[in-house]
């Protein structure tokens, strides 16, 4: 090959690597390295939050109609179409007949009734949009656990594939002692069936990372076999003084989204309480009447109709019903927050749990257990323990490092818990 022609080969090998470097910076990176892209892309494309949100908007919009008057009706009466002692025939026409009469008419509700139905609309607005905000919240605490969930089973893939290489350093020292006549035969096949259950375990790890990944998709609304990046980290939670109890359950009883829903429920049921009690008082239609003869406007008249709420026992019936309603949500108000306290202080019980128990492994057991691993290895390659020591502190470290993870995922569960009922980060 010539000079020239390997000048050639180079700069187009040279381009087709800076074309395809080109295409992967332009390709958004995958979500999945912390939760944070996992939330940010939910809120862009979670089909169920989009439909709460216009849901929410949607009764925005029927606030300003239900104060609204309703529009007027003009209704056009043609008197003598036959022309009856005009000597003319049938006509449609307004000026061709004996007298076209016009009534411009405009419904007019009793006072009070256009700001209770106006009441009720806006909190049923408050409720459409606390209820897209407890959408959002139950959303975001199940890809918080899942993504927990998700980091667990990575991290655990990860440190049964540093153990395994262990084992299998180890499996070489038992053959080297072996070889010596140093160690009995039963140390190899010992190492050997570790090797074998701790590669039975990382395929179950993959297994439920696949599940972890179809279930975080679901929830972002994505093809479930579309790829994640590998978690990086969990999330780190808020100081211990956060999760103080009592403030938590103020916190819950008057912000949480269940518990605004609940409340704007009430408002409405009293809106339209106060609405049925309006029915007593009649409403009225107003009008003005324009009378044709030919092609002149000759006379003018004025009307007024007024219905008469004469079917009492059927309004009395309604207004128990409406004060039945109100009763019903109050009760629903009361229970909504009851269950809110309760759930969060059982949520920052778990959590101080998990937190206690997190800090006693990685303080206390998982230092010990690694620093007996180290010791157990230096012992058993100059033969003062034999390898059943060795394999055992090799899984007390495992069951420790393990141990560590399921607690911090438990914690980052119960705080997505705690989020969830208060509507709101910590």
């Amino acid at each position: 090959m010539t000079s020239v022609s390997l000048r050639s080969l180079l700069r187009a090998t040279s381009l087709a690597a800076l074309l395809t470097a080109a295409i992967a910076s332009a390709q958004p990176p995958l979500p999945g390295t912390n939760l944070a892209s996992l939330l940010d892309y939910a809120r862009a494309h979670n089909p169920e939050l989009a439909a709460m949100r216009l849901e929410a908007d949607a009764a925005a919009q029927r606030v300003q109609p239900a104060g609204a008057l309703p529009d007027p009706v003009l209704r056009v009466e043609l008197e003598n179409v036959n022309n009856y002692g005009n000597g003319g025939g049938v006509n449609l026409l307004p000026s061709k007949v004996g007298e076209t009469k016009y009534t411009l008419m405009q419904q007019l509700p009793a006072w009070g009734k256009r700001e209770l139905r106006s009441a009720a609309a806006a909190a049923d607005a408050w409720q459409a949009q606390a209820r897209s905000i407890a959408t959002w919240s139950e959303q975001a605490m199940r890809i918080r656990t899942a993504f927990a969930q998700y980091y667990l089973a990575s991290r655990s893939e990860r440190i049964t594939r540093e153990l395994l290489d262990l084992v299998v350093r180890l499996e070489q020292v038992a053959q080297a002692r072996y070889a010596g006549g140093l160690a009995p035969q039963q140390d190899v096949i010992r190492s050997q069936l570790e090797q074998t259950a701790m590669r039975a375990e990382l395929i179950a790890l993959a297994g439920e990372k696949r599940q972890q990944q179809a279930r975080i998709n679901g929830l972002l609304g994505r093809d479930p076999a579309a790829p994640l990046a590998e978690p990086e980290a969990l999330p780190p939670l808020p100081a211990t003084g956060t999760f103080a109890a009592p403030e938590l359950i103020a916190r819950a009883r008057s912000a949480s989204p269940t518990v605004q829903a609940e409340r704007a429920r009430l408002q409405a049921a009293q809106a339209n309480r106060e609405l049925t009690l309006r029915n007593r008082y009649p409403d009225f239609n107003i009008g003005i009447s324009p009378s044709q003869m030919g092609s002149r406007i000759t006379t003018w008249g004025v009307m007024v109709e007024v219905n008469i709420p004469l079917q009492q026992s059927t309004r009395r019936s309604q207004e128990r019903e409406a004060v039945a309603m109100v009763d019903a949500a109050q009760a629903r108000a009361e229970a909504a927050a009851v269950q809110a306290a309760a759930g969060l202080q059982e949520q920052v019980a778990a959590l101080h749990a998990a937190r206690e128990s997190e800090t006693l492994i990685a303080t206390r057991q998982l230092p010990q257990s690694e620093l007996g691993l180290q010791s157990a290895v230096a012992a058993y390659e100059s033969g003062k323990v034999d390898f059943a020591t060795l394999l055992e502190a090799q899984r007390l470290t495992r069951k420790a490092r393990l141990d560590l993870l399921k607690f911090q995922t438990e914690a980052q569960a119960r705080a997505a818990e705690i989020e969830r009922t208060l509507g709101e980060s910590l």
